[in-house]
């Protein structure tokens, strides 16, 4: 059983910054990938990024340049360094892991950014 517990959302203006973060429980999320997802009110939940066991990222291309995920396996934990905010990126991010055949979600964490 792994449990991912989101923090760091809020309200921020565009072009300011916030850093979210997903404390994973489980011995073994070091060597899962984990992934931050978004979805926002009427759309369809949309991976943002992700970050292989072997620290390799990927972003959606709506992001790149101005988030980046990155993790601390010592303390089970993945970030979400996001940059230059837009109007755009308001939604609820939800972090996730795949493991053992189960799609493990957060509760998630509301992120608005004001015009």
């Amino acid at each position: 059983q792994i449990q991912l517990v989101e923090t760091g959302g809020g309200l921020v203006q565009a072009g300011g910054s916030l850093r979210l973060s997903c404390v994973a429980s489980g011995s073994t999320c070091r060597f899962n990938g984990m992934d931050w997802y978004r979805q926002a009110p009427g759309k369809q939940r949309e991976l943002v990024a992700t970050i292989s066991a072997a620290f390799r990222t990927n972003y959606a291309d709506s992001v790149k340049g101005r988030f980046t995920i990155s993790r601390d396996n010592a303390k089970n934990t993945v970030y979400l360094q996001m940059n230059a905010l837009e109007p755009e990126d308001t939604a609820v991010y939800y972090c996730h892991t795949f493991y053992d055949y189960h799609d493990y979600w957060g509760q998630g964490t509301q992120v608005t950014v004001s015009s």
